[in-house]
């Protein structure tokens, strides 16, 4: 039995977890939003994960295993064999002298029982219900280190580098790795992925098979295998369980030998939702706002890999219907959205950001997605585009949303054209999330914020205050931290900043009106995400500490 957005929607009602009025609204707000109804739900706050999977179990007539709230050790979930817990998507969730409670998000499959009855003799044992995504963590309990791995691949000696990269890429998309780092070292090649935004060993090649490793990669990402003297950038489409992975391939020469960077892109953005982002429902209004109006421009700022692109492809998603023309000019084009069309800049050809803009304007377009503002052409062509009756979506590189005005009138942009095409303005950074599955609260004395934070009292008036932290688990491999949360600085342009840009202001008085206004610094928003539980006051202090 497979449960659909319908069946779903049964089972919520009929238990009573949601109200129909609930249900009604929330059937309106997803279809505008382009998420399921269910997504909806956890997002405002009307179920919860665990509450959701309680109200599946029941109608399974089945227990309910909370995988948050428990992890087992992987000699425990090892003891059902692999091949047998993915066919039949179960995992071990407890057992004791008499009895064994497996899990699964299937759990009327008939066979269950008997595929695992001689594993656990003279035991009863009982099939419990658990979401998808808790039964697909498990798996990953089940791989062994990559080193094992590799040993036993140059043991057979048959495809050493294919094989090789294979598990490097299946252990990376299993961590939901970004990227992938293969560094030649003087006497080895270091492999690390950079999950949550931060680098991870991962496991060491022996420095005889790095050449050819290097070489395989050159050959699928359609690069020269004669040159290793100079930087070379390429991208290959990997296929992986029925889905299409694009991976970008980067490789610059080092003293040790060529350095290869993979970043993963398109992992999630077909599931990913407005909701997903982490606004506050005040900046999410803000942003629904300038969106929704016919022409002008939305700016999204922050450094590389802060998300920005991810931020304006929710909108995207949003505005993508059969009534209007889409297109993007990107480099690289990131994620692929069907009915979209996606141009790729090319230096070899002259397509450019500012030529490829030039040409799109002249393809009868409602909305423009620019991956990058970087120079003066392009800023005006994208200004007069947002001027001419285009919705026109952009990323720039400053540090924070209030720079990006001065910026712009820097690069030659008239005060009068800017003031009246500009919507908003998203700054935004990263933080790591806490573990969902080893989260636990910390009264923590104000004094003992003050250490890191002097200015403490500013952001908790309280004595005594309540934060959070992970305590480190295998779902999260010890790191206490799983998944990022943006923090965002939201700056509306509403009549009186567009009157202060026709005076060609400074940051400072940029941000001062913002401020008046309601605006919350990166820093602030943090703070909020700290309070909720989301992330730590460290990960913010160390993202986005206060200006």
């Amino acid at each position: 039995m497979n449960i659909d957005g319908e069946q779903l929607k049964k089972i919520l009602l009929e238990q009573n977890y949601v109200s129909p009025d609930d249900i009604k609204k929330a059937e309106k707000i997803a279809k505008q939003k382009k998420l399921s109804i269910t997504d909806h739900l956890i997002s405002e706050g009307l179920i919860t994960k665990t509450l959701l999977g309680q109200a599946i179990a029941e109608s399974f007539k089945v227990p309910y295993c909370n995988f948050q709230a428990t992890q087992l050790p992987q000699t425990e979930i090892q003891k059902i064999p692999e091949n047998i817990a993915r066919k039949y998507r179960i995992a071990l969730f407890k057992e004791d002298e008499k009895t064994v409670t497996l899990a699964s998000d299937k759990p009327d499959e008939q066979k269950i029982v008997t595929a695992v009855g001689q594993l656990f003799p003279n035991k009863k044992i009982i099939i419990a219900y658990t979401l998808p995504e808790y039964i697909d963590a498990t798996f990953i309990q089940y791989r062994k280190p990559l080193e094992t791995r590799f040993s036993k691949i140059i043991g057979k000696q048959e495809s050493v580098a294919p094989e090789i990269i294979d598990e490097i890429m299946e252990d990376a998309l299993a961590y939901q790795a970004s990227d992938i780092h293969f560094e030649p070292q003087e006497k080895d090649v270091l492999i690390r992925f950079r999950i949550d935004g931060i680098l991870q060993e991962a496991g060491h090649i022996p420095k005889q098979y790095g050449e050819n490793i290097v070489n395989r990669i050159k050959v699928l990402a359609q690069l020269r295998i004669d040159e290793h003297f100079a930087a070379q950038d390429g991208s290959i489409h990997h296929k992986h369980n029925d889905k299409a992975i694009d991976l970008r391939v980067s490789i610059v020469p080092t003293i040790h030998g060529e350095k290869v960077v993979i970043r993963i892109l398109t992992q999630y953005i077909q599931s990913f939702h407005m909701s997903d982002l982490g606004l506050s429902p005040q900046d999410e209004a803000l942003l629904e706002n300038a969106y929704k109006k016919p022409f002008g421009m939305i700016l999204s700022t922050g450094p590389t890999g802060s998300g920005k692109s991810t931020t304006l492809y929710s909108v995207l998603k949003l505005l993508n219907h059969q009534g209007v023309n889409i297109s993007t000019i990107e480099d690289p084009v990131e994620y692929r959205i069907g009915g979209v069309n996606h141009i790729q800049v090319n230096q070899q050809t002259d397509l450019t950001f500012s030529k490829g803009l030039r040409a799109i304007v002249r393809q009868d377009p409602d909305i423009i997605l620019v991956g990058e503002i970087r120079d003066q052409e392009t800023s005006e062509i994208a200004v007069n585009a947002a001027l001419t009756g285009h919705l026109l979506l952009s990323t720039f590189h400053a540090n924070d949303a209030a720079t990006a005005i001065p910026r712009l009138l820097n690069m030659g942009i008239e005060p009068f054209l800017l003031a009246s095409t500009l919507h908003i303005i998203i700054a935004q950074r990263l933080v790591r999330r806490i573990c969902p599955g080893c989260r636990y609260s910390v009264a923590t004395p104000r004094s003992e914020i003050e250490k890191i934070l002097p200015n403490a009292q500013a952001y908790f008036p309280e004595e005594t205050v309540t934060l959070y932290k992970g305590k480190g688990c295998k779902a999260c491999s010890s790191m206490a931290y799983k998944g990022r949360v943006a923090i965002f600085e939201v700056i509306p342009i509403a009549k009186e900043m567009q009157e202060l840009i026709l005076k060609n202001p400074s940051r400072q008085e940029i941000w001062d009106l913002a401020v008046q206004q309601g605006a919350r610094s990166l820093f602030e928003d943090g703070i909020l995400k700290v309070k909720s539980g989301l992330t730590t006051l460290e990960e913010v202090l160390r993202v986005a500490p206060p200006s």
